[in-house]
């Protein structure tokens, strides 16, 4: 296997410039796939760190990389360099395009344009998750939560591709065939091609342009992916006889288990139904009593006057609605287990828009956030804050009208209760999935934690919440997180704020948190103090609740772990296994588990500080999870005993 200094250290310093230069060219006047393609792109840029403290490591000989990486380094190097060659053509075509059109917009063919961004698009996500699920990361040395970072963004690149399993297979053979052509192994046949694959070329011939391919190589490339096709159709062919011949099933069942696996027949669970409409839900939401229902429907019972819950018939304490995130990502998931579409919100779920439905009317109010009156401003960001809190349409008018990046300039004014619309106007408007994505493009980020810091206690709670409904994208856990001063905040809210701000930094802390690098940050900006403080209020169960929530994502990081041990958290945590609530006690034994887990100081804490009566007893009471945490503890005080 290749040493360090067999490994192209040119291919590494090729990559850097790439990455770097593809992080700062996207202009906001491009389409959002080269929007998503530059923040993914972005997010490597500390896989691109490490890789060169691998090789200032080598040249000071620190040594080689780990032996027989599963793939070769240079390989490993070459195919990310590819990849990324063919990302950074994509965004030069893209702005050349786009310059073509502005300067003669009458000869750009504007209907195919975007079904060739896409694939093109769909091509590169393909292309760099394949090449960054092959890369050595063990060989040049990659911590564990670069590695964790890039498995989040090359879980972002799946998702963005996994409605088209026809197209991957086709991506997969085309990526063969121009392999094979880099290797000079390419068929000679340059026959005329048929009119019938008319539609293979649609989809072939965007892939060649963003790697820049000779015109006089399309024709071989082409006839050699369609050789490749009818091979493998042929051979699936004689499969299919093979087995139609041994098993004799007839027409009829084969259409059946097709049906099967298309999802046709397959039930969906009634948790997932919508109680009024029966249908999959797609967008989920908690009323007063605890139910969940679509949005859509249930925001229709309301409005019609209703007060009751649809399903139990008892009165609505209110008419807030609370998105049930846990269930739609439940809802995700199981689409993605059985091979279904991922349902998504319409522009319109067939209701009447409220006030937003004049489309005129919002695109005069998202105006008026620009006005020169500090007051029309106000006003103009108080009524989007109040539409974009009534229902999905409004939340997608405004954002086509360019209500975001006009909000997140208000994020700065002077005026406290303009700043405070303006934040809240967002939290409400990245309710909606894909104003998340906008809201982040605009560089929402660092002015709400600005809010977070300086703002009214009311708009501090409401940045809070939009962080929470921000990180709920995996890759924004990340942004956020790195975002100076963002968790600093948050953990400063956590501490000083009212009831309802410790809740929102509370959630957003722990979404944030399930992301590895964050809960050293977490640490270091001191949240372990607010959360022994929140452990100790006895008087409010909701706030030991949280707090044992965070603890228990925290204490997996060994530095996290060793930091809560020194804050003298273990007798809170036995005190709470005397006198807490079920679930408390239940997490306060998994915390105190997983802090004795391989250290025998902890478990000689716990020990003398008289965990064995009440472990004990929770072996007896306790939760299912409760006891089994409580044994094992049990468990190890013996052994300790012992030895």
């Amino acid at each position: 296997m290749a040493s360090p200094a067999a490994v192209s250290h040119t291919s590494a310093a090729a990559l850097s410039h790439l990455i770097r230069h593809i992080s700062t060219t996207c202009t906001a006047d491009l389409r959002p796939e080269y929007h998503r393609l530059v923040r993914k792109v972005s997010l490597l840029s500390h896989l691109l760190d490490e890789i060169d403290e691998f090789f200032s490591r080598s040249e000071a000989g620190g040594g080689e990389g780990s032996s027989a990486p599963p793939v070769d380094p240079v390989d490993g190097l070459d195919q990310l360099l590819t990849a990324l060659r063919a990302a950074n053509r994509f965004l030069s075509l893209g702005r050349d395009a786009r310059t073509c059109q502005v300067a003669d917009s009458h000869n750009v063919a504007n209907d195919t344009v975007p079904d060739k961004i896409s694939v093109q698009f769909k091509y590169l996500m393909w292309q760099l998750e394949k090449a960054l699920g092959n890369f050595p990361y063990n060989y040049f040395g990659i911590s564990e939560e670069i590695q964790e970072q890039v498995e989040l963004v090359r879980a972002q690149m799946k998702r963005e591709i996994k409605k088209e399993s026809s197209d991957v297979k086709l991506f997969s053979e085309l990526h063969h065939v121009l392999t094979s052509r880099q290797t000079g192994d390419l068929q000679s046949n340059l026959s005329n091609l048929p009119d019938e694959h008319h539609e293979l070329r649609e989809i072939v011939l965007p892939v060649l342009e963003i790697h820049d391919v000779p015109d006089s190589d399309v024709e071989r490339i082409m006839q050699d992916l369609i050789n490749r096709l009818d091979e493998i159709k042929i051979s699936n062919s004689l499969t299919m006889e093979e087995k139609s011949t041994t098993s004799g099933k007839s027409e009829s069942v084969k259409k059946t288990q097709e049906k099967v696996q298309k999802g046709d027949t397959i039930t969906i669970p009634e948790d997932f139904r919508c109680p009024i409409s029966l249908e999959l839900m797609r967008d989920p939401v908690i009323v007063s009593t605890g139910q969940t229902y679509e949005r859509a429907f249930i925001q229709r019972w309301i409005d019609n006057g209703n007060r009751t819950c649809p399903k139990t018939q008892q009165k609505l304490q209110n008419t807030t609605l609370t998105p049930n995130y846990v269930l739609r990502s439940l809802i995700m998931q199981w689409c993605e287990e059985h091979g279904i579409d991922p349902p998504t919100r319409s522009k319109s779920d067939g209701f009447s828009l409220e006030v937003g439905g004049d489309r005129t009317a919002i695109e005069s109010i998202v105006r008026s956030l620009s006005s020169t009156s500090p007051d029309d401003r106000k006003s103009a960001a108080a009524e989007i804050r109040s539409l974009a809190k009534r229902s999905t349409d409004n939340r997608i008018l405004l954002a086509e009208a360019g209500a975001i990046p006009a909000l997140v300039s208000l994020l700065s004014s002077k005026d406290k209760k303009t700043q405070e619309h303006a934040v809240t106007s967002l939290l409400n408007l990245s309710i909606y999935d894909h104003n998340k994505e906008l809201i982040i493009l605009a560089g929402a980020i660092i002015p709400i934690v600005q809010v977070l810091h300086i703002g009214s206690m009311e708009a501090r709670e409401n940045a809070a919440a939009a962080i929470f409904s921000l990180s709920l994208v995996d890759e924004n856990k990340i942004t956020i997180g790195s975002t100076p001063g963002a968790i600093e905040a948050l953990v400063e809210l956590l501490q000083t704020g009212s009831a309802r701000g410790r809740k929102d930094a509370a959630t957003a802390l722990f979404n944030l948190c399930i992301y590895q690098a964050n809960k050293v940050r977490a640490v270091r900006a001191g949240i372990l103090l607010p959360l022994i403080q929140m452990l100790q209020d006895s008087s409010n169960n909701g706030t030991i609740d949280e707090a044992l929530t965070i603890l228990s994502v925290l204490v997996s990081h060994q530095e996290c772990k060793l930091a809560i041990a020194k804050a003298n958290t273990i007798p809170v945590l036995i005190d709470l296994l005397r006198s807490g609530q079920p679930r408390n006690k239940e997490n306060a034994a998994a915390i105190l588990l997983a802090l004795c887990k391989k250290d025998i100081e902890n478990l000689a804490c716990i020990g003398r500080l008289g965990a064995l009566i009440p472990l004990t007893e929770l072996t007896k009471t306790g939760t299912d999870r409760a006891k089994r945490k409580a044994t094992s503890l049990l468990e190890h005080l013996s052994n300790l005993k012992v030895m």
